[in-house]
């Protein structure tokens, strides 16, 4: 798709299919280019995966691998990481605190300090049977 970095994802919505394995997306955080409005692209359908389920945790270990939620542009660790307007892969450091946690991310070699609230567990989607996949580690 060009947008974001490695292991990042971006969540949007179908709004038409265009041959038998590309669906034009609208995507609910990115913006074209001149800002005018919301990305609308295209996106072949093996690239194209549902929202995985919640998986509700009261904390995160070291080491854990996470997502993490951020729209300040920033990248860091192996868990997901909401960053750049979508999930970003990256993994648990360091406990800052009683609710912030650093977050390394192997792509960029960067650590950033996430509030639990935009982290959540990272899952591996099991193409072979069309779901997502938690390990916990």
């Amino acid at each position: 798709m060009g947008h974001g970095f490695l292991d990042s994802f971006y969540d949007g919505n179908i709004i038409s299919r265009v041959g038998n394995e590309t669906y034009i997306v609208i995507f609910r955080t990115l913006l074209e280019a001149d800002q005018s409005g919301l990305l609308r692209e295209f996106v072949k359908a093996d690239k194209i995966r549902p929202k995985p389920a919640d998986v509700v945790v009261s904390g995160f270990n070291l080491g854990q691998k996470v997502d993490v939620f951020a729209n300040d542009g920033l990248v860091c660790s192996n868990e997901d990481v909401f960053a750049n307007d979508g999930w970003r892969a990256g993994h648990i450091i360091s406990k800052i605190g009683e609710t912030e946690y650093l977050v390394h991310f192997d792509s960029t070699n960067q650590d950033i300090i996430y509030p639990f609230t935009d982290i959540r567990v990272h899952q591996d989607w099991d193409a072979a049977n069309e779901v997502w996949v938690y390990t916990c580690n």
